[in-house]
């Protein structure tokens, strides 16, 4: 999986180093897709947001910025784990490494960081 982090990694530095983020960004949710169920393939899009509320699950809907179709897949048809649930698991676990690794992790610095489904409930990796 090493060689996939490296791939998200690279995809999430090139969203951040040519993007301005917002003055106003109070929070940061990387929203997942299941593009196939059958395939076991996932997508991550990270979106910008100027409102914040954990109490409120539609906090995420508040984008001013997004990766908008530049999105990441992963398809974990090899892996022993390959619901959504692992995916989303994965996924956060990328995260988590970035947000203490990551070349551009103090654009994150201080802000909630969310990820879950579209249309689903949403866990915060940093708050």
């Amino acid at each position: 999986m090493n060689e996939l982090y490296a791939e998200f990694e690279n995809w999430l530095n090139n969203q951040l180093e040519n993007n301005d983020m917002p003055e106003n960004t109070l929070a940061f949710c990387f929203n997942l897709y299941e593009e196939s169920v059958e395939d076991s393939v996932y997508s991550v899009q990270i979106v910008a947001c100027d409102k914040f509320d954990k109490d409120d699950s539609d906090w995420a809907c508040e984008e001013v910025w997004s990766s908008e179709e530049d999105i990441f897949g992963v398809e974990l048809s090899d892996e022993q784990e390959k619901d959504w649930s692992a995916a989303q698991k994965l996924i956060t676990e990328w995260i988590e490494d970035y947000l203490v690794n990551g070349q551009y992790r103090n654009v994150f610095s201080g802000k909630p960081v969310g990820i879950g489904f579209v249309d689903g409930e949403l866990e915060l990796i940093q708050s």
